[in-house]
């Protein structure tokens, strides 16, 4: 029997992978992982940057496939995951820190069964969604990016810094070559990037909650700075 989940089309469970980067996540990841189970998802690749709490031992436990990062920081553990051999048609990439809801998911994945998008990701900035864990500082530094984008690029993004999305296979195999980052400026080269590649991009509303536990990795000023300079090379 294939199980499916339907919103405004049904999607075939097996062929969704849901990757996460994780660092020292072992607080939540078991929580994360039994989410995603509940809801039907089975294909879960946890990409582990050499954790040395409980994060890897958890994932595995909960049936997660685990490979662990050769190299170091976000944007090598994504590069890194969607290299691997067993993914499936369609691709969420989400935190492992508990801010995303699973329960999105199907909203990501509409656009993509109906033709409508090669890529889609989350705005904090639209519709009903918003963020219970951003600074004023990081709103102000995502709200000039996301100006900048969109007038070098032509887009009409809302929000820019933000790591949950779903992808097309065949759009992430064209995509990956051209991916460099190694950090947290890895979301806005995919998302500029693949529109410089006239790939179809469509926002969904989603919901930033706070972490569950433990501290983040970014570094407001020096990871805005790498996206900056992102931005402006990829424009120049």
């Amino acid at each position: 029997m294939v199980t499916a989940i339907c919103k405004e089309v049904c999607v075939n469970i097996n062929s969704v992978t849901i990757i996460i980067p994780t660092l020292n996540e072992g607080k939540n990841i078991e929580k994360i992982i039994s989410k995603l189970r509940s809801l039907g998802y089975t294909n879960i690749l946890i990409i582990d940057g050499k954790s040395n709490d409980e994060t890897v031992n958890v994932a595995k436990e909960m049936g997660a496939n685990v490979i662990i990062q050769e190299g170091i920081g976000k944007g090598d553990a994504l590069r890194q995951a969607l290299r691997y051999d067993g993914l499936s048609d369609l691709i969420i990439i989400m935190d492992a820190d508990g801010s995303m809801d699973p329960n999105e998911i199907p909203a990501f994945l509409s656009p993509l069964e109906t033709g409508e998008a090669d890529i889609t990701k989350g705005s904090r900035f639209l519709g009903h969604g918003f963020s219970e864990d951003m600074t004023l500082l990081r709103r102000f530094g995502n709200s000039v990016f996301v100006f900048l984008v969109n007038n070098f690029f032509s887009t009409n993004y809302t929000d820019l810094c933000y790591g949950f999305a779903a992808f097309k296979k065949e759009a992430i195999m064209k995509l990956l070559p051209s991916l460099k980052s190694k950090k947290f400026e890895i979301e806005t080269e995919i998302f500029v990037k693949a529109r410089k590649m006239g790939l179809q991009i469509v926002e969904v509303p989603s919901v930033e909650y706070k972490r569950m536990n433990g501290r983040s990795n970014l570094k407001t000023f020096r990871d805005g700075f790498k996206i900056l300079g992102l931005i402006l090379q990829e424009a120049l």
